[in-house]
């Protein structure tokens, strides 16, 4: 059934009181920020605000109408004042001067800037015509998925007319742009009355004389279109009824835990992708549905879903009654390879003489009965947005679907913005991935200095990362820490013991839901123990084993099979030990652990190199600052060993090595980086030594 209860109004967020006093400006960000702040109102980096304000020309002094409006690639949920577009009204309606019809409009873009208001480096977007003829002073383009349920069904216009009567209007389909913007010029001249208008497949433009008007008109018919559904849906079964129960949610992620991997490996093999897990309830009332499949393969009708999700969602032939994964494994070559034909057959039947070559044909959006949604894109944040378009596109498949029959775009059309040529040209402006770009890297031991610094090394260099260590609170610190600097969709945390089989294979099941497999695997997970051999108790010797060895075996272990899965390759960095080479008095069961973690490395090198599996190992030595393992009882064991005090140990490290230098932290994450990068691709069981110079660790 539909959601009908009071809470799927939007609330009107206005505060009179926070917008006193402000700037035309700073109304317009405040008003961008509030509509953005909800995705019922419009998805991440869709819509559109402007707002028209007198301001003096930095020339001639005189007072000039200037444009304020969302600047290109902008999300006005996010945006900052930096990100408006300011242009010269007076400008913009120049060009429809030189205008010479709609086969040339996208040759119009190039003429924005050339209507820059001061110097604003801020590039418009393709919306700012659409802005700029609407003869009101405030304008809002949302895309809210009640209104786009209207505006997707095969009798939009009559519904609009249903709902809003003469308020809001009603344009036929036709793709943003120049031609579009004089459309709504003309049906503003023509309806001087209305507050606002549908575009066909697209969203909602509103308008008013003040930024709270403006608002308040957006929301308000936004609440319209909710209610009318509501209520004309009330009690009707949703998609066709249910066809599949879904699965208990451990379940459903421990089913996506294996076929993500499976799937990554099999579309990455020229770009490394990133996936997301969805089963919100909207996702899995639509998987589970009769209708799914038929829905499914129209595609979604507004652009900005188009553009981030495809064509179409692959559907993965599974049965939750009877789940079998194994088959459903065995059956997803051919079916991402039946796509992929499917996929070239579009693009050679729609595309033009100057289309941009065909780009990547792998599907974006994986539906599976039962289970949910995947996403797959070149980066976290992309895979989840991509997962957030396609909710909003099942969101309108299912008001459309409810009261009349869902359109998806045409073909043609969607080819057509999918291969626009404004759309390649902002593909070819961005900026270069960086060299661990779409890599998913884990990090035991990842709420130390080493393991931290590390993790902030990969994370800089574009790597998603997972923190796995044991210490929760401190875990919750670095991950914070490290969100804040980079961003929260590229770092999780794993509470994992790895000395527990169970805890390890658990963490890798979870890093594949969250991520869609592994990369790079940094086994940096260590203790420290200090004694003499006859003071060295069986439980001592064996804590170094289980932790330095036996954890070492058990992370590549799983690593080994998952990496296999993806059939892509990868690297494996042991943080061992400048004691692993040379001997250390009163350390046996430490050094005797170090030694048998290098030689393991050795022995998965030769086993990995047929599947591209690069293993190495980075040797530290007395890494003080930061690093857990000197916190405790190590560090007074150490400074006795040697005679010395804890103030006066790092002193001794320095001067005992060849260069006279302290080792950091961040050294370590230096040497991990090299190994983990392409840089090194040609590099397998091998040491570095990251020591200062120690002739006893010298390895040959």
């Amino acid at each position: 059934m539909l959601n009908t209860s009071a809470s799927s109004r939007l609330p009107n967020l206005w505060d009179k009181e926070q917008a006193r006093g402000m700037s035309e400006p700073e109304l317009l960000l405040y008003r961008s920020n509030l509509l953005g702040s909800d995705k019922r109102v419009t998805n991440y980096g869709g819509g559109n605000t402007s707002t028209k304000v007198m301001q003096k020309d930095p020339l001639t002094g005189e007072m000039v109408e200037v444009l304020w409006v969302k600047g290109s690639g902008g999300d006005i949920g996010s945006i900052k004042m930096d990100g408006f577009s300011t242009l010269y009204m007076e400008k913009l309606e120049a060009l429809k001067g030189i205008y010479r019809g709609v086969e040339f409009e996208d040759e119009m873009v190039g003429y924005l800037p050339h209507c820059t208001f001061n110097l604003n480096p801020r590039a418009a977007s393709i919306d700012t015509p659409l802005h700029a003829y609407v003869p009101r002073k405030h304008v809002d383009h949302v895309h809210a998925d009640a209104i786009i349920a209207l505006a997707a069904s095969a009798d939009g216009e009559e519904l609009a007319r249903t709902v809003f009567g003469d308020e809001i209007g009603w344009l036929p389909w036709k793709r943003p742009g120049f031609e579009l913007g004089l459309w709504l010029s003309k049906f503003c001249k023509e309806n001087p009355d209305a507050n606002g208008v549908i575009l066909a497949s697209h969203g909602l433009f509103t308008w008013g004389d003040t930024a709270q008007e403006c608002y308040d008109t957006t929301i308000d018919i936004i609440n319209r279109a909710v209610a009318w559904l509501e209520q004309e849906t009330a009690g009707k079964p949703v998609f066709g009824g249910e066809k599949h129960k879904p699965l208990p949610a451990g379940e459903r992620r421990k089913i996506a835990s294996v076929l993500m991997p499976a799937i990554r490996g099999m579309i990455s093999k020229d770009v490394h992708m990133l996936g997301h897990f969805n089963d919100s309830d909207a996702v899995m009332q639509f998987v589970c549905a009769n209708d799914m499949e038929p829905l499914a393969a129209l595609g979604t009708s507004c652009p900005d879903h188009f553009l981030r999700t495809k064509i179409a969602p692959l559907v993965i032939d599974f049965d939750p009654a009877r789940p079998d994964v194994d088959g459903t494994l065995a059956n997803l070559g051919p079916a991402l390879e039946a796509y992929r034909q499917h996929y070239a057959a579009y693009y050679d039947r729609c595309k033009h003489a100057d289309s941009p070559p065909i780009r990547d044909p792998n599907p974006v959006v994986y539906l599976i009965p039962g289970v949910g949604m995947i996403t797959f894109a070149k980066d976290k944040a992309t895979a989840r947005i991509s997962g957030e378009f396609y909710t909003n596109a099942i969101n309108v498949m299912r008001g459309a679907s409810s009261v009349s029959a869902y359109c998806g775009l045409p073909e043609q059309e969607a080819f057509d913005i999918e291969y626009w040529l404004l759309e390649e040209a902002k593909l070819q402006r961005m900026p270069k991935p960086k060299s661990l770009a779409g890599r998913i890297a884990i990090v035991t031991g990842g709420a130390g200095g080493i393991g931290s610094s590390t993790a902030e090394r990969l994370l800089s260099e574009g790597a998603c990362v997972v923190l796995a260590d044991i210490d929760t609170e401190m875990l919750d610190k670095v991950c914070d820490t490290l969100a804040a600097r980079y961003s929260a969709d590229m770092v999780r945390t794993v509470t994992m013991n790895v000395t527990d089989e169970t805890a390890v294979d658990v963490a890798y099941a979870d890093m594949a839901v969250e991520f869609g497999g592994v990369d790079i695997v940094v086994s940096n997970a260590g203790i420290a123990s200090s004694a003499a051999i006859e003071d060295t108790s069986l439980a001592l010797w064996n804590r170094n084993m289980e932790v330095l060895s036996t954890g070492y075996f058990l992370v590549s272990r799983a690593a080994f099979k998952m990496l296999k899965v993806q059939d892509i390759g990868g690297s494996m960095i042991f943080i061992a030990s400048k004691n692993g080479l040379a001997a250390s008095p009163n350390a046996s069961a430490y050094c005797t652990a170090k030694a048998s973690e290098i030689h393991l490395a050795r022995c998965l090198a030769l086993e990995g190199a047929p599947h591209g599996i690069r293993v190495n190992v980075v040797n530290p030595d007395a890494v003080l600052r930061g690093s857990k393992i000197w916190s405790g009882d190590w560090l007074d064991q150490r400074a006795s060993t040697y005679k010395t005090d804890k103030e006066g140990l790092e002193e001794m490290y320095r001067q005992r090595s060849l260069l006279k230098r302290s080792v950091l932290p961040e050294d370590i994450a230096e040497a991990t980086y090299f190994f983990a990068s392409e840089a090194s691709s040609k590099s397998t069981g091998n040491i570095i030594n990251v020591d200062a110079g120690n002739v006893q660790a010298f390895t040959r």
